[in-house]
């Protein structure tokens, strides 16, 4: 009988104090509904390997219809021991000693309104047993997919340029889309420039010393480390490999809720865009941006 009538309009239409109404819903069955919501809470953990927090917990639930306060959803989870496996901070690294040459931050000026309008992309290590090794992704910053990346032992520019090969080969994007990166010399290296050029993608890079300005792929390798990496032990880089796959393709891409997203994954948030909403009005405001920084140079 709620419908759109809140809990609150109510109980001031029965003229009920709020506190009543709850402890008379709460002694009709509480057992049994408290451990159906105990097992779906178990449920959607597990189901994304304990990378869910609360938060995500709760708009799984409601999601599904269910009226539910993060609160109750928080007590749950830590008395069930339940909680996101987080371990360890995120440090990131970057080598912008090179003498090629650095681009201008389109970044900032932009205003996105579809996809394949701006790329991010970065690198990180990932310690295995016996050695290090480098990831290389690139993501669509509208959307925040994963759209290419690549696993070496070495930072030779090969690794960035497939993970780039990879993306361009996904999207097939159109003349004038953005990629954006830090100034490191894999970025900034003749091969990983050929490839943008041939591409006619505008390369962008961050202000030296700041990498919030290239913060969306900051926060990916940030829930990446804490969601896969360090919760999992790899025995070697392929099977590190087949993990990778396991997260980024399937699970990150197309299942993880993303609060950028309004709490969609990456796939389900492109699956709702507009037909033609690789609006070129973006494109546009970037190129304005360029020119106007080569003719500063100039």
């Amino acid at each position: 009988m709620q419908g759109s009538l809140s809990v609150e309009r109510m109980c001031q239409l029965a003229q009920v104090s709020r506190a009543g109404f709850y402890r008379f819903l709460k002694e009709q069955s509480p057992k049994e509904e408290e451990t159906q919501l105990r097992a779906r809470i178990q449920e959607i953990v597990l189901e994304h390997n304990r990378r869910y927090g609360i938060r995500r917990v709760t708009w799984q639930l409601r999601a599904e219809g269910q009226i539910i306060n993060h609160k109750r959803v928080a007590r749950i989870m830590r008395e069930d021991n339940l909680l996101a496996i987080r371990h360890r901070k995120f440090v990131a690294t970057t080598d912008s000693r090179h003498e090629y040459q650095v681009y201008f931050n389109l970044d900032k000026r932009k205003e996105l309104t579809g996809i394949n309008q701006l790329w991010v992309a970065d690198i990180t290590y990932i310690r295995l047993r016996d050695e290090f090794v480098y990831l290389a992704v690139v993501l669509d910053a509208f959307s925040r997919r994963v759209i290419g990346w690549a696993l070496d032992r070495t930072l030779q520019a090969r690794m960035p340029v497939e993970a780039l090969l990879m993306a361009i080969a996904d999207r097939l994007p159109p003349p004038g889309l953005v990629h954006h990166s830090d100034r490191g010399s894999q970025y900034a290296c003749p091969e990983y420039v050929r490839v943008l050029e041939a591409h006619r993608i505008t390369p962008s890079m961050s202000r030296p010393g700041c990498p919030y300005d290239n913060a969306a792929c900051e926060s990916f390798m940030k829930t990446l480390k804490q969601e896969e990496i360090y919760a999992n032990e790899y025995r070697d880089m392929e099977h590190l490999r087949v993990q990778l796959e396991q997260f980024l393709e399937r699970y990150y891409n197309r299942l993880r809720m993303h609060s950028a997203l309004d709490y969609r994954s990456p796939e389900a948030f492109e699956a709702e865009l507009k037909p033609g909403s690789e609006s070129r009005a973006a494109r546009v405001e970037f190129s304005q941006a360029w020119e106007i920084y080569r003719s500063d140079v100039a």
